[in-house]
């Protein structure tokens, strides 16, 4: 560990050329920069990523795109760290504030903490879907999360195991002594929810900071659903036990409507073509929910080979 750098932030790349000015832009305006590496995994990228890449004063590792894997690619970035923390985002996502890492930092009261995980959410942007945009509902809180007795973790219902060990590889920073001794699983998707269920499990703290938040949004047309969400529900049963509950669609369409309505920002056109929008989107959520239960109740060898062939090639967020 270089006591120099306090953070190294890894970023995952492949193809993300629409996006990569723009985050590292954002990143060298962090308050901590100075005291921050940036450490780029590609994985064959075919478009202009490299050559921007190669703009920055940034570390490039360059891995074949068969070998990429969400859990190994990133304790490839672990290990060449420097940092005493690890920070993993992903190319298409943006710090919210200047403060970022400062916020992801406040985090880390102690020594006990072994990571802390930020938000998501969604910018006012009339290309990106009203219905998600983010909303201020309370004062952002610092939360903690540990057990005791891990036992006491078990016995919860699927659903809280999932809320409770809610984690998001595209906003969390973790004690890298600690990551290196608890590597991500070698896993297709959901490496961050795994690796923190195995935290809690162990006995770790865990850490959330509301203030700490990313940009980052993905138009989840109908191809995407598909393979998308059945990885999703996937890795939440394996992981979990949980198995995907079907929406209402006229009650979500309802709310849909009430939140659109009120707008003022977008126009009734773009109001009625993202109402339809999001009502297809359900309809076709809920398909891919009936096929996974389906499935599912003809075995977990089945379910096993289903998810082969249905996300054998998970797709990239769009550009556009």
């Amino acid at each position: 560990m270089d006591k120099e750098i306090l953070f190294s932030i890894i970023i995952p790349v492949k193809n993300g050329d629409q996006w990569l000015d723009n985050l590292f832009n954002k990143l060298f305006q962090q308050t901590l920069i100075t005291k921050t590496e940036i450490i780029v995994i590609d994985s064959g990228s075919t478009d202009n990523s490299l050559t921007i890449i190669n703009n920055y004063p940034v570390k490039l590792i360059q891995i074949p795109a068969a070998t990429f894997n969400h859990g190994e690619t990133r304790n490839l970035g672990v290990k060449a760290a420097k940092g005493k923390y690890v920070v993993l985002t992903v190319q298409d996502a943006v710090p919210a504030s200047d403060l970022w890492l400062q916020y992801l930092l406040d985090g880390f009261v102690s020594e006990d903490i072994a990571a802390v995980c930020g938000q998501q959410i969604v910018p006012h942007d009339n290309d990106k879907n009203p219905v998600l945009w983010f909303r201020f509902f309370s004062e952002p809180q610092i939360t903690f999360r540990y057990f005791k007795n891990p036992a006491d973790f078990l016995k919860l219902s699927p659903q809280d195991q999932r809320n409770i060990a809610g984690w998001d590889n595209v906003n969390a920073a973790y004690n890298r002594e600690i990551l290196l001794l608890n590597p991500f699983a070698k896993i297709d998707f959901a490496e961050d929810m795994n690796w923190a269920k195995e935290m809690l499990l162990q006995k770790y703290t865990l850490a959330f900071v509301d203030k700490a938040r990313v940009f980052h949004y993905h138009h989840h047309k109908a191809e995407f659903i598909l393979p998308r969400y059945f990885s999703v529900f996937y890795f939440e049963y394996k992981i979990f036990k949980l198995k995907p509950s079907q929406s209402n669609i006229l009650k979500s369409g309802l709310s849909n409507f009430k939140t659109l309505v009120n707008m003022q920002a977008i126009s009734l056109k773009e109001k009625y073509n993202w109402l339809l929008f999001n009502i297809r989107y359900r309809i076709e959520l809920n398909k891919t929910i009936l096929l996974f239960n389906n499935t599912l109740e003809k075995g977990e060898d089945f379910l096993d080979n289903q998810y082969k062939i249905i996300c054998k090639k998970m797709p990239q967020a769009p550009k556009y």
